[in-house]
């Protein structure tokens, strides 16, 4: 008996409506072809196993081993004494929960985006060392461009001259203060400043400058202990102070350091989705989220020898693909196609067509194991926090120091895994083009002005109307709600009405699969003015910023929007709005909490863990604007959840005074600094 009919014994018994499931016509095929063949997914366990309806709400504890403590509301609404009624068994009442349920989330985003950001600080400390052939500098640009937020100095005196320091020294310098931010004893975080100067005031004002990254996870797991904070107020101090050490913490750091070693990405074309994978190829799928192995794969996979050696076992060649944001990392670099989103990961073994699903770590289904028993697919860890118990994972540990060898050793194990196919191949023929591989500096290119080295030009189209604003569309997929639909619908609708979006990670990719992400996508989705912009700089009316930690880039651009004036002195003064239709990891959590307190209003879809203590959800809905400029919503049906951007968006540029019809013409710095008056 094969494997395909082994795994038929075991068919669920409920399984998912294909296309309920999924907008995807890719996704949808594969859905009926592992139901076909037996093989378990995600689609058909969210079907099986339903939520726990108090848990979503945030209000159950399991902080001891007195717990769980579950307080559901009451049937009747809340009353007025409902803080003293619905308590745990040591009084903690449904807000307490619910502020260490969402705090705890934020750590546990906070400390993946920040683990992220140290280990490639820690190659960058390698090669600034000398320690590695591997890896060198490709943007020494980029690097001079960071050095002096670090303070440290570019040039050095020299006979009475100022003279360019040497590159090697300067990274040596960057290294060490970069990796010395997850630990220092004193002081604060060096990308703070970067913020606007009245962000930065509001942060300072209100307590939460991050001292340095680990600190303030490791806090929130002490004032979340049974016992410790019992005040939703205070805990969400302590969450605000992680998640800005994540978005201009670690985060920031990865995205900086990993431009500096490899390459700030640059537009560039490539295609998206399961057929991008190739029959007659040795197909070698990358999943997760660290850039520092998937550099050397890629490397490593167009050496001559490599692709003769895969020639020499039947193949016409390796064609490599990514899943999730390893996806974005290599397809924003080196244009490698995106085999698919976060909820795909199986389907894409499913085709019978991958030799070798290569993992690192975040979002990686334990069940790809499973599914690689009923095909031949080699499954390769490769990080050491992030193994697998199935017996039929291979753990090939990666080290930065044996780079090479390490990428030599998994691509030949999955070119000689080629001639091992069984079952038989169904590769789905749906694909797409794709720009991606914007980000500060590439707008700036295309929207800013080639001379001016400002985003003076996309200021003044907002002024001018012609771009109505700009929304960052972020995040996951979740298998509770129908695969990409909300991703699509919400960005569709923005576009129609002339909002330029800004994207990364699987949304980014699901915009990528719907062709949203080619410039001639701008005629028919968008509003004229929107469309109008596109058509002139030839960019899509989606830019693809990258992966998760690539979310920095936003903050950065739109500091950058603030920086070139007319919109007012602050992030939270933006005609802008922030969006995560179909969040599903705690990384969401932290990503939409440093964009709140960093004055974006953001949208997330599905459900809040924070609707069983409606006190605490308002404060975070409501409240916490008078802080930082910025609030939480929540809104489930895409169109409205869009639109409730739109209505901020209008509201900004209501309190700019650009709400009005003008004349379009362009001002000079002076004119739009009026505006700020």
């Amino acid at each position: 008996m094969s494997d395909i009919k082994k795994a038929k014994a075991v068919k669920p018994v409920k399984l998912a409506d294909p296309v309920a499931a999924s907008i995807d016509p890719a996704t949808q095929e594969m859905i009926a072809r592992a139901q076909e063949l037996g093989v378990d997914t995600v689609f058909d366990r969210a079907v099986g196993m339903k939520p726990c309806n108090i848990g979503m709400q945030g209000i159950c504890c399991k902080n001891c081993a007195m717990g769980p403590c579950r307080l559901p509301l009451p049937k009747d609404g809340i009353k007025e004494n409902d803080i003293e009624v619905r308590k745990g068994l040591c009084g903690a009442s449904a807000n307490t929960i619910a502020a260490r349920n969402f705090a705890r989330m934020v750590a546990g985003g906070a400390a993946a985006h920040s683990d992220h950001g140290r280990c490639v600080a820690e190659v960058f400390l390698s090669v600034a060392r000398k320690e590695t052939d591997a890896y060198q500098i490709k943007d020494p640009v980029k690097l001079r461009a960071i050095a002096p937020h670090f303070d440290v100095a570019t040039t050095v005196e020299l006979d009475g001259e100022q003279v360019d320091r040497e590159i090697d020294e300067i990274a040596l310098e960057v290294a060490e203060k970069a990796l010395s931010e997850w630990g220092k004893a004193e002081g604060e975080l060096y990308n703070l400043k970067r913020a606007p100067k009245p962000l930065y005031e509001k942060w300072k004002k209100n307590g939460v400058l991050p001292r340095n990254i680990d600190r303030e996870i490791v806090e929130i797991m002490h004032r979340t202990h049974m016992g410790v904070d019992q005040d939703y107020k205070n805990i969400i101090k302590q969450c605000t102070r992680a998640s800005i050490a994540d978005g201009w913490g670690g985060s920031m750091l990865a995205t900086d350091l990993q431009d500096v070693l490899f390459g700030t990405p640059t537009p560039i074309q490539s295609e998206a989705n399961l057929g991008v994978m190739k029959e007659d190829h040795v197909n070698i799928v990358i999943h997760g989220h660290e850039p520092v192995l998937s550099e050397m794969i890629v490397a490593v996979s167009q050496k001559p020898e490599m692709i003769d050696y895969a020639k020499s076992k039947g193949a016409k060649g390796i064609q490599l693909s990514g899943i999730c944001c390893t996806a974005n990392e290599m397809l924003q670099r080196h244009g490698v196609p995106s085999a698919g989103t976060f909820l795909q990961q199986e389907l894409a073994i499913i085709t019978g067509a991958c030799d070798a699903m290569v993992v690192d770590i975040q979002c990686i289904f334990q069940n790809v194991a499973n599914v690689a028993k009923c095909f031949h697919t080699k499954i390769i860890t490769t990080h050491p926090i992030a193994k697998m118990e199935q017996n039929n994972v291979i753990h090939i540990e990666f080290d930065e120091h044996y780079a090479i060898q390490d990428a030599e050793k998994i691509i030949k194990l999955a070119i000689d895994n080629f001639q091992n196919r069984e079952a038989e191949v169904m590769i789905p023929k749906h694909k797409a083009q794709q720009i991606a591989g914007f980000g500060v500096e590439s707008i700036l290119y295309h929207l800013g002005g080639t001379f001016r080295g400002t985003y003076y030009t996309l200021n003044d189209n907002i002024i001018n109307g012609r771009i109505r604003g700009i929304a960052g569309v972020v995040g996951c997929n979740n298998a509770r709600t129908r695969h990409n639909e909300a991703h699509i619908k919400v960005v569709k609708e923005l576009i129609k009405n002339d909002v330029i979006v800004l994207t990364t990670g699987c949304n980014g990719i699901a915009c990528a699969m719907e062709g949203l992400l080619t410039p001639e996508s701008a005629a028919v989705f968008c509003g004229p003015g929107l469309a109008e912009v596109c058509e002139t700089v030839g960019i899509p009316p989606v830019l693809h910023l990258g992966s998760c930690v690539d979310n920095s880039r936003i903050l950065l651009a739109a500091t950058e929007v603030v920086k070139a004036g007319g919109l007012g002195n602050d992030i939270c003064d933006l005609p802008a709005a922030g969006s995560a239709p179909e969040w599903m990891s705690e990384k969401a959590i932290s990503i939409g909490h440093y964009f709140v307190t960093s004055g974006v209003y953001t949208v997330f879809g599905l459900h809040l863990p924070t609707s069983g203590a409606p006190v605490f959800h308002d404060y975070i809905s409501k409240e916490i604007e008078k802080l930082y400029g910025g609030k939480w919503d929540l809104e489930a049906d895409p169109i409205k959840h869009a639109q409730l951007m739109i209505a901020h968006i209008d509201k900004k540029r209501k309190e700019l005074g650009i709400d009005k019809a003008r004349d379009r013409v362009l001002m000079d710095m002076a004119a739009r600094q009026a505006l700020d008056a």
